[in-house]
């Protein structure tokens, strides 16, 4: 399936300023797979050594944290969009 992945801008160094790629993929987990392999280096911003999504970065998929979902088994369909949003300490 095809699927939007929006950059934020802290991560767009990685993307050669991309806001958004579009990536194949059936399942969250691909779909950061297939942006790794495009833009390598992006991976290892998102997930840790264990392949788990790092406690500071939040993907929302329609609008639904993943977590919340089935995590990055989470499935996708067509369209829809995936934004990476790295959580932002207050002060």
């Amino acid at each position: 399936m095809s699927v939007t992945v929006r950059i934020p801008t802290q991560l767009r160094e990685l993307t050669s300023g991309q806001g958004e790629i579009t990536v194949e993929a059936d399942t969250v987990r691909e779909a950061i797979d297939q942006l790794n392999s495009a833009h390598p280096g992006i991976g290892e911003r998102l997930l840790d050594d264990s392949g788990n999504l790092r406690r500071f970065v939040n993907l929302f998929l329609a609008e639904e944290d993943v977590r919340f979902l089935e995590g990055l088994d989470t499935p996708i369909t067509a369209g829809q969009t995936l934004s990476v949003v790295p959580a932002v300490a207050g002060g």
